[in-house]
């Protein structure tokens, strides 16, 4: 898994090498609080690193989810839309946002690995 310094973390698919699975940290998640609205893109939707492209509120405050590196957003996970509860019940799982095809997989080199990411918190 790959981490930004915005608490995602990014975790590549076994079948695919230019795909990724994209989140927030546990840490992420238990400083927004509850979750009780999340807005999700549009499949086949091409972003740009540090493009907004979910929106999520909280008890807490709202949020941007913004894209970790360029790519294009393939799948979204619609059970948030119904139950934005379980980002913070399964953030590193079920609670996933989007999946993205990466424009260039060496973006990825220069994101956190989980030891650097755990220093950076």
């Amino acid at each position: 898994m790959k981490f930004t310094e915005e608490h995602e973390w990014l975790r590549p698919e076994d079948d695919e090498a230019d795909v990724v699975t994209v989140g927030i940290t546990e840490h992420a998640a238990e400083q927004l609080g509850d979750l009780v609205f999340v807005e999700l893109p549009e499949e086949g939707t091409t972003v740009a690193k540090e493009d907004e492209v979910v929106v999520i509120e909280s008890v807490k405050a709202a949020s941007d989810i913004m894209a970790p590196v360029d790519g294009e957003i393939i799948e979204v996970n619609a059970a948030l839309v119904e139950n934005p509860a379980l980002v913070n019940e399964d953030p590193l799982g079920a609670g996933w946002f989007f999946k993205m095809k990466v424009a260039d997989i060496g973006d990825l080199d220069q994101l956190m690995d989980e030891a650097a990411y755990k220093k950076f918190i």
